[in-house]
This record gives C-alpha cells, structure tokens and sequence, in this order.
C-alpha cells in the first residue's frame, strides 16, 4: 500500500502540473482559454444557396470529378450517365447465374402483371406485355440499383384509364383514346424525369409511413374491386373507383355472371394464395421460392391450355384475344403534341406522375415508346 502511494503522488507548481505515475512523469501544459469567433456574416442570398446546396446536392455529386486529368473526367462522366459501364468491366458468370434466376422469376409475375395493368388502362393487351420488358432492359443500362421494381403501377394504370374515359369512350374511339394515353405517358414520363434531373425526390419524405401505408391499401382495394367484372365475366362494368358504383354495377349485371369464368377464376385464386402461402419461403425450403413466384405465369398458362383445349364448351368465358406477332409496327404517328384533349393529357400525366412517386415507383412512363 506504501508502495502504491508513493508511486502515485501528484504535485504542482506556479506555471505547470506534474503527475507521476507507476516512477514515471508526465507534463500537462497550463490550462488556457481559448477564445471562439462568431461566424463570418452571411447575406441572405448566401444562407439561402447553402440551405438550397444541402437539400438538394447532400452527396455532391461532382465530387468524383474534382482533382481528375480531362481524360478521366470523361471516363466518369460516361459511368455516371452509363452505370452499366461500371459494373459489365467486373461481371462474371456467378453473377450472371444468379441474375438469369432472378429475372426468370420476376419475368414470371411481370408479364401477366403488364396484361392485367394494360386492361386496368384499357389499352391494348400487347402494351402490356411490352411493359414487362422493356423499362428493365433501359433501366439495367441506365439504373444504378439492384434491388428495385420497374415497370407500371396498377393504380397509376386504373387512374389514367378512368380520366381518359370520362371524356374520351374507349369504346367508341379506340384509336383517339390510345393516342390520348400515349400523350399522356409522354408527358408522365417528361413529368418524372424532371424530377431526377433536378433532384426532387426529397419532396417524397414529407409524406409519413401512415399515409403511404393508407394510401397503399386504398390502392389494393379499388385494384381488388376492378377485378371482379374479369372474375364474374360482367361486359357492362362501371369505370368509377368509389364502391358503392362497383358494387351497385356488380349486382345491378347479376345476369352477365357466368358460372364458367366464376368457377375457373376461383380455381386459380385458390391456387395463387396456396402459392403464396404454404410454398412461401418462410415456410418452406427457401430453394423453393420460385414455385411462388411463378404461380401468377403458371396460371396464365394453363388457364390458357385449358380454354383453348375446351373451347367449345366454354364460350362465355371471356378472353383478350388475338395477339400480333413479332416486334410491334411503330406507333410514333399516333403521338400527338396538340389538339382539344392537350389539357386532359398533362392533367393525367400530372396526377399518373404524383401517384408514381406516392409508391416509390422509380419507373418512367415510357409505354408510349413500346410500339415504337
């Protein structure tokens, strides 16, 4: 204990502080104060560029730049617009197998998605296979995420096709409808791509989870409730989204209900959530997660076989019909920049666009561009 004491004892002087430890001395410098200035002044102008600057620019992006030769510059520059160009360099086959995997398996459930959001549009049928494809194959040249989804959004689809047959019957001008929502993809797509270009995507965190989850199941339900006039085989169904319009439409045609279509419709529900549910990954093999994944294609092939094989019997069911093959003609000619309905375009456009970015659906409108 002497020992210890002796070996620690501190001591002091006028103008420095010794400490000894374990036979050894240390010298600490004197305490002093330091004094602190008050931040250069600022003009409002300059507060507001550095405000402007921090939301808009937190990453900078052109850092990357700084302190480079010009001809790296350029090889950056070409990256930045081109990520593919980034990653194809260290691309290997193990990769390559596990993105032919995935893409199979999203393939799977886009391809009848894009029909179905097609229908939900009251577009064509080929459109909606041409969104299966085609907004990955651009955004795997110019995305720089792995894990994203790419393609139309099945309330954004519902929504446009409700406003442009409000004033424009599908039915009765099928070709001025399909030019009205190429115009209006066009303008979604100009709508959405200003928004990455300017760096808006922050306006999306002044939402909160509440309302994008209220919104996201909103959404499911009026999506759910358009699905039953392809359910029960109604022709003559209400294009409005409020409930009481599709229940009063679905029990005022109880005499378009066909038992055929009723029947096969729930036989392949009944199959998708058995799917989904015992076959999910979390309660089975995770090896076997693509049997789920693949029962919305496998339902769309085999309700296929089987309407095709006993058509005879079952001609009230209702199908999409004849499909044209090979690459789609192009349709720049139906694209419009004028004419009475430009209003309703951007109108449509504007809201499709809102709707898009309420979802966090990073996809720009470019079906008018899958007939080109």
């Amino acid at each position: 204990m002497n020992t210890s004491s002796e070996q620690a004892v501190a001591a002091s002087s006028d103008n420095s502080d010794y400490i000894t430890i374990s036979t050894e001395t240390i010298r600490t410098s004197p305490l002093e104060v330091h004094k602190v200035c008050l931040p250069p002044h600022a003009t409002t102008f300059q507060k507001l560029k550095h405000r402007l600057r921090e939301i808009f620019f937190p990453d900078d992006p052109l850092y990357v730049f700084k302190n480079r030769t010009f001809r790296r510059k350029i090889a950056l520059g070409y990256q930045y617009v081109f990520p593919i160009l980034q990653w194809a360099p260290t691309y290997n086959l193990a990769l390559f197998r596990s993105d032919l995997i995935a893409g199979l398996t999203i393939a799977s459930l886009a391809i009848p998605q894009g029909i179905n959001y097609a229908k939900l549009a009251n577009l064509p049928p080929v459109i909606g296979l041409y969104s299966s494809f085609v907004p990955p194959l651009i955004y795997s040249v110019l995305g720089s995420s792995r894990h994203i989804g790419i393609g139309p959004v099945s309330i954004a689809s519902l929504v446009m096709g409700t406003m442009l047959n409000e004033e424009v019957s599908f039915a009765k001008e099928r070709d001025l409808y399909t030019k009205l929502a190429f115009r209006a993809t066009l303008f979604a797509g100009i709508f959405q791509a200003s928004l990455g270009f300017f760096r808006l995507g922050f306006i999306i965190d002044f939402l909160s989870k509440a309302t994008l989850i209220g919104f996201m199941a909103g959404s499911a339900v009026i999506v759910s409730l358009q699905q039953l006039k392809g359910l029960l085989g109604i022709t003559h169904f209400t294009s409005e989204m409020q409930i009481f319009p599709v229940m009063e439409s679905v029990f005022g045609n109880i005499k378009e209900w066909t038992w055929e279509t009723i029947v096969i419709g729930l036989i392949f529900l009944i199959f998708l959530l058995i799917a989904r549910q015992i076959l999910s990954p979390t309660k089975m093999k995770p090896r076997l997660f693509w049997v789920s994944a693949a029962a919305p294609l496998t339902s769309v092939i085999l309700s296929t076989l089987l309407i095709f094989l006993l058509k005879s019997k079952l001609q009230h069911v209702p199908t999409i019909g004849y499909l044209s093959k090979g690459v789609n003609p192009p349709a720049a000619n139906m694209l419009y920049l004028h004419g009475p309905h430009l209003a309703l375009a951007i109108k449509t456009d504007l809201i499709t666009g809102i709707l898009s970015l309420t979802v966090s659906s990073p996809e720009i409108f470019v079906s008018f561009a899958f007939n080109f």
